[in-house]
């Protein structure tokens, strides 16, 4: 079974497509099964606050701190395309990014930061991440090897050991 590794499996499981990486930032749009359309990104910092806010949105995974703000509280949480799954599995799955593709499964938003995993559809490669900067830095690692393939210089990390097919 080849993509044995792509799946969602979580109401919050994310597909992030990748397609402009220039000057360390990456740019592209992301997908979740409760919207029909992408949401796009610029930049990383983009990326991860709107991820945190569709995570707010839908209750889960439930963070274990509250975001401190010198801003007014605004009243109650909607999401924004709406609290129905309009778009299935296989329909994520079926996105892809021009330079790398990711399904991200945030298990728990522990310590003001994220656990879970990261999958690379294009290399069928799983990785457990511990923090928001770990993910970031494995998909910008596993993009740059794919912007610039000349440049054989140092080990990516998705050849860590850490890899989920090495830990069976």
């Amino acid at each position: 079974m080849a993509n044995s590794q792509w799946y969602i499996g979580t109401p919050n499981g994310v597909v992030v497509c990748v397609d402009h990486f220039e000057k360390q930032q990456m740019a592209g749009r992301f997908y979740h099964a409760y919207c029909s359309g992408p949401l796009s990104f610029v930049n990383e910092v983009q990326l991860i606050f709107q991820l945190e806010h569709f995570f707010d949105e839908i209750r889960f995974p439930h963070p274990t701190t509250n975001s401190r703000t010198f801003a007014k509280e605004k009243p109650g949480v909607e999401i924004r395309c709406g609290g129905q799954r309009v778009m299935s599995d296989d329909e994520l799955l079926s996105r892809h990014g021009d330079l790398g593709t990711f399904i991200i499964r945030v298990q728990h938003r522990q310590n003001s930061s994220w656990q879970g995993h990261v999958t690379w559809m294009e290399q069928n490669r799983t990785i457990h991440f511990r923090s928001i900067w770990e993910m970031i830095k494995l998909i910008e690692s596993a993009v740059d090897t794919v912007s610039e393939p000349e440049d054989a210089g140092e080990e990516p990390a998705w050849d860590d050991k850490t890899d989920a097919k090495q830990q069976d």
